[in-house]
């Protein structure tokens, strides 16, 4: 299926596996230009030999960010019509096992990288006069789960900027919009499960006990969680972001993320808190 905007060029971060890959293989399928990104090298080999455009890109580096958008510019004439950041990852682990470099490392990528990236590329759009940057976000950028703390406060971060972009954009045909998926099958449980073993001190710490039933849930197989959707769910959700002539500000894709957006509107803070530690024991990080 073609899209009314067959033809503009879409980029993509973090395509490697999971949302990032669907979403640039579907799109390119209804027609857009895509210029995907991966971190590895060997990624971008295997995407380019996919038959995707890409490059490589590491948005825990500003000088990975500048030469990638240097290069970007070179391939699409200054004109990216929409700009999916996706990239990111989750660092579990309780708030007080929490270093601060584990914790700047999070924001690195899912934050500071991603803020760089959009502001080296919305200028282009507002000279081209159009455009959609489209933030893939999370369930947990509006409700807090226990021992996602890192994750948690930085797509809280990324949605307070996005909504304040949004403001700043009033009037343009401009739009900052947010994706919050809620459960995907993606790579992203064994992701976080290495920054996990990599940054936490679980003999040591007072959690000791609930990391190991963490343990035994993320070594089961199968979804992580009832109501776990395939990628294509948020590749649909992309498509109407690039598509709707007046874009929703945020686009729920799974029912945890319909469930906890009514919870939050409704119940009381007490109230919810009581919901959320239950299913911080069956969520995955």
């Amino acid at each position: 299926m073609m899209s009314k905007n067959s033809g503009s060029t879409v980029f993509i971060t973090g395509c490697s596996t999971g949302i990032g890959y669907c979403v640039a293989h579907g799109l390119k399928k209804r027609g857009y230009r895509v210029i995907a990104s991966a971190r590895r090298s060997m990624d971008v080999e295997r995407l380019q030999q996919e038959g995707l455009e890409c490059l490589q890109l590491d948005l825990d580096r500003p000088e990975s960010i500048q030469r990638a958008v240097q290069e970007l510019a070179d391939l699409s004439e200054n004109r990216i019509y929409g700009l999916f950041n996706n990239a990111g990852f989750g660092q579990p682990g309780a708030v007080e096992d929490l270093s601060r470099e584990a914790l700047r490392a999070q924001f690195e990528t899912n934050v500071f990288g991603t803020l760089e990236l959009t502001n080296r590329i919305l200028p282009w759009m507002r000279q081209a006069g159009e455009g959609r940057i489209i933030q893939n976000s999370s369930v947990l950028g509006f409700v807090s789960l226990a021992y996602r703390g890192a994750y948690n406060a930085s797509k809280y971060a990324l949605e307070g900027l996005y909504d304040t972009l949004r403001l700043e954009l009033a009037g343009t045909d401009i739009h900052a919009i947010l994706i919050e998926p809620g459960p995907i099958e993606s790579r992203f449980r064994a992701n976080a499960f290495a920054a996990y073993k990599k940054n936490i001190d679980v003999e040591h710490s007072a959690h000791r006990a609930a990391y190991l039933a963490m343990e035994n849930r993320l070594l089961k197989e199968g979804p992580a969680v009832p109501f776990t959707l395939p990628p294509e769910a948020v590749l649909d959700k992309v498509s109407r972001a690039l598509e709707s002539k007046r874009p929703a500000p945020r686009y729920y894709v799974t029912i945890p993320t319909w469930l906890f957006g009514g919870l939050k509107r409704v119940l009381s803070s007490r109230a919810l808190d009581r919901v959320l530690l239950r299913v911080s024991g069956d969520e995955q990080p």
